[in-house]
């Protein structure tokens, strides 16, 4: 079963403790045992030989009460720090295959963005000749527009020019008439009118 962090520290605070305590407490029995004027060499070394067994079997019974504690708490440990070691490699898998997809993706994207470039080329092209050849049609439409035109004008410029010249020939007829008909002339005229108009009745 594994040990919380805050319980293993507190079970190694108290073992610090404990080894902190049991230290002192034979150092001051080896300088009482040291300092003391009235008792015996035998009544000393009996005191060191009893305490120093207290204190071994103290210690024993402290290794024998947390050996198992200590050592479950060690394996929670160990076995804590090899899953987050493992935890910790399978995200580095995952973020190295995350990095490799995204490089894929990348590398798509830019034959995309190629393939999108030469499409646009390509479009762009082929409107520009399709206007080209609409600009072409259109001037032509247009100069043919125009030719009609010009033809249309000058017919009627023709015939206005055609009538115009042949009242002013009319005109002058009537002039050059008028200028050498005599009177004599103009009477027989006027009887050969006559004449005619009578036989044809």
């Amino acid at each position: 079963m594994r040990m919380s962090a805050g319980r293993t520290k507190q079970l190694q605070c108290l073992i610090a403790l404990l080894v902190v305590f049991v230290a002192f407490l034979a150092v001051g029995e080896v300088l009482a045992a040291g300092g003391g004027h009235g008792e015996s060499s035998f009544d000393k070394g009996k005191d060191l030989i009893w305490r120093t067994m207290n204190f071994v079997v103290l210690a024993g019974v402290l290794i024998f009460l947390l050996k198992k504690p200590l050592a479950k708490a060690l394996a929670s440990r160990r076995q804590g720090i090899k899953e987050e070691l493992d935890d910790l490699e399978k995200q580095k898998q995952e973020a190295q295959e995350e990095l490799r997809q995204y490089q894929e993706k990348l590398n798509q994207l830019d034959k995309e963005i190629e393939k999108i470039v030469a499409d646009y080329i390509k479009e762009g092209e082929a409107v520009k000749d399709k206007i080209i050849e609409e600009a072409k049609a259109s001037a032509e439409k247009l100069q043919e527009q125009a030719k009609k035109n010009i033809e249309h004008e000058f017919e009627k410029a023709r015939r206005s020019l055609k009538a115009e010249m042949a009242d002013q020939a009319v005109a002058m007829a009537e002039e050059l008439i008028k200028k050498n008909i005599k009177d004599e002339d103009q009477e027989r005229i006027v009887n050969e009118y006559l004449e005619k108009v009578v036989v044809a009745q």
